[in-house]
């Protein structure tokens, strides 16, 4: 198959105005045909790759030596991105903050075009009677809008395509955990709760998502904290062997999560795991206010280890009368030696009530977003409360 053999979803500058009857005709198209090839999703990633690599031969460099990682992530985020198409007020700007942190491979249209060539080259073929000229444009009619939101927003950064930073300490706090402090060359304009890609020189061009823990500070050191996840080469390179004097580089911030001071609501924040250190940064900006809406943070765990920064939050909660923090395990001998509630996350925050009143902010893995965000609509959590950032953990 060579690269003329489907619609080039080639981005142009003129924008487009589509009805919301062709959008949801569109975005079923692509749904549907999607369906078709998932089961056979590594098939698809493979043939995705050996058919960008074959239009733009020099991409490859953007990309590590060992696959066996990568192959079905970016498919996976192409797929998720083409998908929420008819979701502009959740997509526009997530794919302008996605655009601007691609700025870091040197990418260029042209590459853009590559992609979305290899991706409709990749699920026409796995397809089989199911692909159509109008499922083909639709596909090419998605992408488009896609790389063209990424595109305007990459042309329209004026800020350097990433940082440079050194690790000035990394405190181990068990075999899979570890917090590393880092300090940039130049300050790092996050606002707390955003998160950042990051490379480190153990993984060369593995970048993976990490949140800063803290606030900005005046010195400008930044926080992370990581955790070493099932099959994760970064995640677990950085707790094992990362040490003081490694530098790494640092994509632009995104993300969405965070808090209106002057909004008028108050705050409900669900966090798993390390998935603690959007809410610990954004906690850290608020303790240096007098006045603050009220902030109920449930943190859970499977067992009281996992609930590494207790210690801390219950010092902050001390002097600051805004704050309440609910520790949560799922260990039943744990939760009644310590003190804790028992359950998931899922299970205590819902037992508590439905916070339609309050602005919620969740994160943490992947299955827990889902599990925690799922049981609060069924108990009556109006959605449109709810936000979280649609990045996984390694």
């Amino acid at each position: 198959m060579t690269a003329n053999a489907m619609v080039s979803p080639i981005p142009t500058s003129q924008a487009r105005t589509e009805s919301p009857t062709a959008v949801s005709t569109m975005v079923r198209l692509v749904r549907e045909s999607f369906a078709v090839v998932e089961p056979v999703s590594d098939q698809v990633g493979q043939f995705f790759y050996g058919m960008l690599f074959s239009i733009t031969p020099s991409a490859r460099e953007m990309f590590p030596a060992n696959m066996q990682v990568q192959r079905s992530r970016l498919l996976r985020a192409l797929v998720h991105v083409v998908q929420m198409v008819d979701r502009p007020e959740d997509l526009v700007p997530f794919l302008r903050q996605l655009g601007r942190d691609h700025r870091k491979f040197g990418v260029v249209s042209s590459h853009y075009e590559a992609v979305g060539m290899a991706l409709i080259a990749a699920v026409k073929k796995f397809a089989g009677d199911h692909w159509t000229d109008e499922v083909e444009r639709a596909w090419a009619e998605a992408y488009t809008i896609m790389a063209r939101a990424m595109l305007d927003a990459a042309a329209a950064d004026e800020g350097p395509a990433y940082w440079t930073a050194e690790i000035i300490d990394h405190e181990r706090l068990g075999w899979d955990l570890a917090v590393v402090r880092l300090k940039p060359d130049y300050p790092l304009p996050y606002k707390p709760g955003q998160y950042v890609s990051v490379e480190v020189p153990q993984r060369p061009r593995l970048w993976r998502y990490f949140t800063p823990a803290n606030a900005p500070r005046a010195d400008g050191i930044v926080e992370f904290h990581i955790r070493g996840v099932e099959n994760g080469w970064v995640s677990r390179s950085v707790v094992a062997h990362a040490k003081v004097g490694d530098k790494w580089r640092i994509g632009p911030p995104m993300g969405r999560i965070g808090v209106d001071r002057h909004a008028g609501r108050d705050v409900l924040m669900i966090a798993g795991g390390t998935g603690l250190a959007p809410m610990r940064a954004i906690i850290d900006d608020l303790a240096q206010w007098g006045e603050n809406p009220r902030v109920h943070l449930f943190l859970g765990g499977r067992t009281r280890t996992d609930l590494y920064d207790l210690p801390y939050l219950r010092a902050v909660t001390a002097t600051n009368p805004w704050l309440t923090v609910t520790a949560v395990v799922e260990s039943e001998q744990d939760a009644a030696v310590h003190g804790l509630e028992h359950g998931t996350l899922a299970d205590v925050v819902t037992r508590f009530g439905t916070w339609e009143e309050r602005d919620i902010l969740v994160s943490g893995s992947p299955s827990m977003i889902r599990s925690t965000v799922s049981r609060m609509l069924v108990a009556g959590t109006p959605l449109d409360r709810i936000s979280y950032d649609p990045f996984t953990l390694d």
